[in-house]
């Protein structure tokens, strides 16, 4: 795969959206806002050593959204092409203007305050081609999966490997001067091995994910340990009501994570869908925790110098002491609740959740001593999730532990709490920290919760 594969430059974009712009007010806007991207990409997967399937995507699109009116009596409409011509362009944005002119006042819509923009965005390395043709990514996918069935002769199907490569960049400009774009890139590696025969199967996966190439973990790696996660998992056991201390595995931690940031986002908040309404300045979680957003790291997944409205982003403690200090807001859902944005448009950025007694000795080990006698989760299934009372029940899988030792693979249980509880019970977070897509964590170790089995 090139590096320089796009049909249009930024300065194009640029030019393109400065044209929409200026469709739009001729069209009698009272303001605008212009999305166009270009992507391509390269996906491809392999099973029991044959290709599967080789998938390649090269796409371009257009998104206009049209305001009309001022104030506390706003209509918008939005539109969309995937042509790129004069007569196309002009087309949408008559398209989004009719929708708008048919569409009810909302006094919360409407763009960003001209102060909240960000008008010097940052160049943050987010673009990291991968030259890989089909072939090649073939092979690497090939490797991996054979990697996972050279570990043991049980292992003895597969789900398939893959790999992934996507390159894209865009520009996002309104009518109040905000005009910034960039390129960006993800990819990935991946496996799904299944172990045993018959009735007494097992599977697991994992993969590996980064914006540059060079940073993947090699595929013979990925390929072993997730052969070693599916193996692990024979001849799992069931367990009897009961409970015990939970110790949630750093991926699905990360889930925990994602929990909290749910349920202190905007639209969530406005709509009082959620358990955590009116939650700034209150006690959530135990006075070690700590959580920490920060779109600025250098070439992170969850990077971006503004969000998804060109919104300013910063460095925040959204959780200090344990206590909220800070939403996750885009203009709109800030605007419903009299507040101002958090730069969020679009979700988190680079979330981490840190506990000031975790040491750089807690790894996994350390953790499952820290436990003694409990559960391990290591899978979720199911979104037992219910944020308006933060009831948690999930089906999971994962092994039984007793004095920091596991002893037995266990499956077809469910685990329960609620995740008011479960956030004050956080009794350690580990140094075996993990990124998965924005959020960072080590494994999760919660006090007690409710184990149903058989």
């Amino acid at each position: 795969m090139s590096a320089d594969v796009f049909t249009h430059t930024q300065e194009q974009l640029k030019e393109i959206a400065a044209d929409v712009l200026r469709f739009a007010q001729e069209k009698g806007a009272s303001d605008a806002v212009v999305e166009l991207s270009e992507g391509q990409g390269l996906s491809v997967s392999v099973r029991k050593g044959q290709v599967d399937t080789i998938e390649q995507n090269k796409d371009k699109g257009i998104g206009v959204t049209i305001f009309l009116g001022e104030g506390r009596a706003i209509r918008r409409g939005n539109a969309s092409t995937s042509d790129f011509s004069l007569r196309s362009l002009k087309e949408t944005v008559a398209a989004a203007y009719d929708i708008a002119r048919f569409t009810a006042e909302d006094d919360c819509a409407g763009l960003p305050d001209e102060e909240m923009l960000e008008r010097s965005p940052k160049d943050l390395d987010l673009f990291h081609p991968w030259t890989i043709n089909a072939d090649q990514a073939v092979q690497i996918a090939l490797r991996c999966e054979a990697a996972a069935f050279a570990v043991d002769k049980r292992i003895t199907n597969s789900e398939g490997a893959g790999v992934y490569a996507q390159q894209s960049h865009f520009v996002l400009a309104n009518s109040r001067g905000f005009m910034a774009g960039y390129p960006y890139t993800r990819h990935s590696i991946s496996v799904s091995p299944i172990a045993g025969k018959g009735q007494h199967m097992q599977r697991d996966d994992w993969y590996t994910s980064d914006r540059n190439p060079q940073r993947l973990a090699d595929p013979e790696a990925v390929g072993r340990y997730a052969a070693e996660r599916a193996l692990a998992r024979l001849n799992a056991r069931k367990l009897d009501t009961r409970k015990c201390p939970v110790l949630f595995e750093a991926p699905l931690a990360a889930g925990l994570l994602g929990a909290f940031v749910q349920a202190v986002s905007g639209g969530a908040l406005y709509r009082k869908s959620t358990f955590l309404t009116e939650s700034i300045g209150t006690q959530v979680f135990g006075d070690d925790i700590r959580i920490v957003e920060d779109p600025s790291i250098r070439s992170a997944t969850g990077s971006a110098p503004f969000d998804e409205e060109g919104v300013r982003v910063q460095a925040r403690d959204v959780v200090s002491g344990g206590i909220v200090q800070g939403y996750f807001l885009s203009t709109y859902s800030a605007r419903k609740l009299g507040m101002k944005t958090t730069g969020n448009a679009g979700g988190s950025h680079n979330i981490q959740i840190l506990s000031s007694r975790t040491r750089a000795s807690d790894d996994f080990v350390a953790m499952l001593k820290k436990m003694g006698t409990g559960l391990l989760v290591t899978e979720l299934l199911g979104h037992g999730v219910n944020y308006v009372t933060g009831d948690y029940s999930r089906g999971a899988s994962g092994y039984w532990v007793e004095n920091g030792v596991i002893q037995y693979p266990v499956e077809e249980i469910t685990i329960a709490g609620n995740l008011r509880d479960m956030f004050k019970d956080i009794a350690a977070i580990g140094s075996d920290v993990l990124v998965r897509g924005t959020k960072s964590t080590g494994s999760i170790l919660i006090g007690s919760m409710t184990i149903a089995g058989a």
